[in-house]
């Protein structure tokens, strides 16, 4: 096989790579410039630590309503219409965004963005898993997830930049610029039906549901999902707000910490998804990267203790100086240290999945599974790390997020086992 450098850019020949990584790209941008203005809404309203995790649990909440349902009409229906409804939906987010003047609002907007990033997530993840060739389908998924990790960078190093210099008027305008340029890709190049392989009266959805749930890799990698999202939605809500309300960063600086976990997950996850289908045993993976990324969220709340001890540093950008204090340094260093971790857990994850959803042609199915699974935790463990937050500290806030991660780890390695393909497999999975 190709080394995974040459694998990826060879991936960008084929048209229908392109359209799926362009979905890729608009949704995770759009996810990572919110992720910066909520910092700063937050500080504009003055929310507590419990109503900034509710900026997180009204995305997953319409999510975790959605996903089954989604799951399986994907198995059954045209998954282009679903991507194409997906991308047009976040540009009319996009536009609610631009007249936001309360923190009801945000919230509300922050619901419906979770029902459109739930589409293109499940539905681009499903078809990138079933056009793909058995032989190489690590390389597409993970290179699939590089180019969102790259578009994540992009938007936390342009989409902070837009925001610091410019406001939410033009940052949004070009968020939806670039989400109206994957409408028109998938449009053009996605062949229709992508997906849809599975035969409505071979199974009803239930029945589906249940046959994957009997398997003991999907009920281990099901109970992961939902301990470990606790910790990892405290991550992608509380840094950008900490660095904020914390420290006063700014949208730009922020950007800048949220890039270096960027950085190292766009750098790396093609080459190990490429080396996860090399090696095998893709259960270590999601272990080693589950440990790493526990690492990553303790070392967090660290930054506090920065003063004293990590120089600050001046720095002069779009006509302004801006001041990078001790904090920032470490906050950078414990996000390139989380990126690592999910380079190591998210292809042999998602791999998995589609293998044990291919026994059932319900590739879908299984996906919608490990998407609800994180809603679970997503719902509720902002909420509760804020609530942790405002009646303690952050320190004990961002280590009992560790701590459930650990816990997810540690259950995972005593709950994982594979099994031979059951009787009623009715499709072939890879390797």
């Amino acid at each position: 096989m190709a080394d995974s450098t040459g694998g990826t850019l060879h991936l960008f020949r084929n048209r229908e790579f392109v359209a799926l990584a362009s979905t890729s790209f608009a949704r995770s941008q759009a996810y990572s410039t919110i992720l910066i203005a909520l910092a700063l809404y937050a500080d504009m309203f003055q929310t507590s630590g419990t109503v900034e995790g509710l900026f997180g649990t009204a995305f997953a909440a319409v999510q975790l309503v959605i996903v089954l349902p989604l799951g399986r009409y994907i198995d059954l229906k045209d998954s282009k219409k679903f991507l194409l409804v997906g991308l047009a939906l976040n540009v009319a987010v996009f536009v609610g965004f631009m007249f936001v003047t309360t923190v009801e609002h945000v919230i509300l907007l922050r619901a419906v963005q979770g029902l459109g990033a739930s589409i293109l997530w499940l539905t681009g993840t499903t078809v990138v898993g079933e056009i793909s060739p058995e032989e190489s389908r690590g390389l597409w998924i993970g290179s699939y997830n590089q180019v969102g990790a790259f578009s994540s960078l992009f938007g936390d190093v342009f989409g902070g930049a837009l925001l610091f210099v410019y406001g939410f008027h033009e940052t949004y305008a070009a968020l939806s610029l670039v989400t109206v340029g994957a409408f028109v890709s998938v449009f053009v190049f996605l062949r229709d039906n992508p997906g849809g392989t599975a035969d409505p009266e071979e199974a009803s959805g239930y029945e589906t549901i249940r046959d994957l749930l009997d398997r003991r890799a999907i009920q281990a990698l099901v109970f992961f999902r939902g301990s470990f999202s606790v910790g990892k939605m405290a991550v992608i809500i509380f840094l950008p707000i900490y660095a904020r309300t914390g420290f006063g960063i700014n949208p730009f600086l922020i950007g800048g910490i949220m890039a270096g976990g960027k950085l190292t997950k766009g750098l790396t996850q093609g080459w190990v998804g490429d080396w996860t289908d090399r090696v095998g045993d893709k259960s270590r993976f999601i272990l080693a990267g589950a440990l790493v990324y526990a690492l990553g969220t303790a070392l967090i709340p660290m930054a506090g203790f920065a003063e004293g001890y990590v120089p600050g540093v001046t720095l002069a950008a779009f006509g302004r100086e801006m001041a990078l204090p001790g904090a920032f340094f470490v906050l950078f260093a414990a996000y390139a240290v989380l990126g690592i971790g999910d380079s190591l857990r998210l292809p042999a994850s998602m791999a998995l999945f589609v293998e044990e959803g291919e026994y059932f042609d319900a590739v879908g199915s299984s996906l919608s599974l490990r998407s609800i699974a994180w809603k679970v935790g997503q719902v509720g463990g902002p909420v509760l790390v804020g609530a942790i937050w405002d009646a303690t500290s952050v320190l004990v806030a961002f280590w009992t997020a560790a701590g459930f991660i650990v816990v997810s780890t540690v259950t995972f390695a005593w709950l994982f086992g594979t099994e031979a393909a059951p009787e009623n497999a009715t499709g072939v999975p890879s390797d």
